[in-house]
């Protein structure tokens, strides 16, 4: 969808300029390009660690290829929480220590493939399973716990968005060091005719607009992606904790993964029927 969205913007400003009769070769400015980019990623890389860099560049990767959870998923994840819960109720904790030692290996965890493959979630159940099989802790220090967990790595995922908006926020003021520099040559040629001032005028200028459109047209929006499947992918992390917390507390698995169906939302959200099916289906 973000090749639509990029699509529908170049066609819109260009078609419309076409529609005034635009002359395309005034447009065609490559070293303001030049000194808008090399400039906007140069001062990226002055104000970015290593590591930030590396993660910025991933989250331009997340805009074209990240996928948000479906309610597939989601059904999936309530199903294994269900599985574990169940395990343990019947079992006790010491059965699921192979599980959490090795999940790729395990039985349980095989049959549920989309959550088995989500390295956050998986990290995340495995870590606090082992606490809780390791040790007694009381619901609401496991609760607090987890949330800790889950705002340092909700903090963490956001760092690409906050970069890359802070890349679209610099292109505008770059477009105007572009269209000055524009500006600056053409009063190096005040002698010549109308006609030819009126090109480098055209010329300087584009720099300013470059940089607005890449700003508001492109990197913004491509911020506010990467928020959003940063946020949907926080869900699956909340769900699990819900359930956790509800079974510490004394729920039974069916209760406790009630709980965390609960904290889904609109289309993400299975019914209750639906739920059930599943589960059936997998016993």
């Amino acid at each position: 969808m973000p090749w639509v969205g990029m699509f529908i913007v170049v066609v819109s400003v260009i078609g419309g300029y076409a529609l005034e009769h635009g002359n395309f070769h005034t447009l065609w400015q490559p070293v303001e390009l030049l000194i808008i980019f090399g400039s906007a990623f140069g001062a990226l890389i002055i104000g970015s660690p290593g590591s930030i860099l590396k993660e910025t560049a991933g989250g331009f990767k997340t805009v074209f290829t990240g996928k948000l959870h479906d309610k597939t998923f989601f059904l999936e994840l309530l199903g294994c929480i269900n599985a574990i819960l169940s395990k343990i109720r019947k079992e006790g904790l010491i059965a699921i220590e192979q599980d959490i030692e090795d999940p790729m290996q395990s039985p349980l965890f095989k049959s549920y493939p989309h959550v088995l493959h989500d390295d956050q979630l998986m990290n995340f159940l495995t870590d606090n399973l082992k606490i809780i099989s390791s040790t007694t802790i009381e619901a609401y220090r496991l609760d607090a716990l987890m949330e800790t967990d889950i705002d340092a790595q909700h903090h963490h995922n956001l760092v690409p968005a906050a970069m890359i908006a802070k890349l679209g926020d610099a292109l505008p003021g770059l477009g105007i060091v572009a269209a000055v520099l524009g500006v600056i040559i053409t009063m190096g040629m005040i002698t010549e005719p109308p006609e030819v001032l009126g090109h480098h005028i055209g010329a300087a200028l584009v720099g300013t607009f470059l940089g607005i459109l890449m700003s508001y047209g492109f990197f913004q929006p491509f911020a506010t992606n990467i928020e959003h499947k940063v946020h949907h992918g926080g869900i699956p992390v909340q769900v699990a904790r819900i359930s956790l917390v509800a079974f510490i507390n004394g729920s039974s698995p069916q209760i406790a993964v009630e709980f965390g169906r609960r904290a889904l939302a609109g289309h993400d959200r299975p019914s209750f029927g639906e739920l059930e099916a599943f589960l059936r289906e997998k016993r």
